[in-house]
């Protein structure tokens, strides 16, 4: 099971992103869409554990603006090891220290992240499906390819494990 922190999209992103699930989706891949009767929606995650306890992540963020309003450029598909495949954001110095600063006020306050979050490893996107089979893969990444890019703006954040059904805005 894994927790996140994740930022939300404005409504024409998400919009954007949730039409190519359903592209996907008619393809035979499996999208973020539809999991945990579809609570997911289409956002970056800033950190993510093996559980995060909502209150004590409030607290620990109670000095940063989690959901500050950053502009991010979604310019690339990629796969992660495992077909795990994502839209990529233009790592922006703004948006790589606003990670940067999340994950530094976790840490001082005694919360865990997996490493791969840690800032110089984080590596900013939007997951779209988690395991696309093979024979599609390719197709799977040009149809990825043809809604890009995507701008949008953060407009809010929360502290989600939607396995343990928790969803806590920041």
């Amino acid at each position: 099971m894994v927790a996140s922190i994740e930022m939300h999209l404005d409504e024409r992103a998400t919009r954007r992103i949730r039409v190519l699930w359903d592209l996907l989706e008619e393809l035979g891949v499996q999208t973020l869409r539809t999991p945990h009767d579809g609570k997911h929606r289409p956002h970056v995650s800033l950190v993510a554990a093996r559980a995060l306890d909502p209150a004590a992540v409030a607290a620990a963020l109670a000095d940063v603006e989690v959901a500050a309003p950053l502009r991010l450029n979604f310019q690339f598909a990629g796969v992660f090891v495992g077909r795990v495949v994502f839209l990529g954001l233009a790592p922006t110095p703004e948006l790589m220290h606003h990670q940067a600063v999340v994950w530094r006020a976790l840490q001082a306050h005694g919360i865990e992240c997996l490493p791969l979050y840690d800032p110089g490893e984080w590596v900013p996107h939007c997951t779209v499906s988690m395991r696309v089979p093979r024979p599609i893969l390719t197709e799977a990444l040009r149809r990825c390819l043809e809604v890009l890019p995507i701008e949008a703006t953060v407009i809010r954040a929360a502290v989600v494990d939607y396995a343990r059904d928790v969803y806590r805005e920041l």
